[in-house]
């Protein structure tokens, strides 16, 4: 799987969480909770998501590492290797 597939399945799970957000209005760089105003609810369900979806088990002290785009694809992509 490529960082683009996992930029890809971020932004689905994402949108799906907060269906109220376009994945067309996302920056790379827009902070979840700072500039999209998931709350903690809506983290843990995007995180139940991609575990899901990709297996990937994220742990809480882990959360910074998915708060953007970019972040989260970085991330992703590292822990799905």
């Amino acid at each position: 799987m490529t960082s683009t597939d996992y930029k890809s399945i971020f932004l689905e799970e994402l949108v799906r969480v907060a269906p109220d957000i376009e994945a067309a209005d996302i920056g790379d760089d827009d902070h979840i909770q700072d500039d999209l105003d998931l709350d903690s609810m809506d983290v843990l369900n995007l995180v139940t998501a991609l575990h899901e979806r990709l297996g990937i088990d994220i742990p809480e002290r882990d959360y910074p590492e998915i708060s953007t785009v970019n972040r989260a694809e970085a991330y992703l992509s590292r822990r799905g290797s």
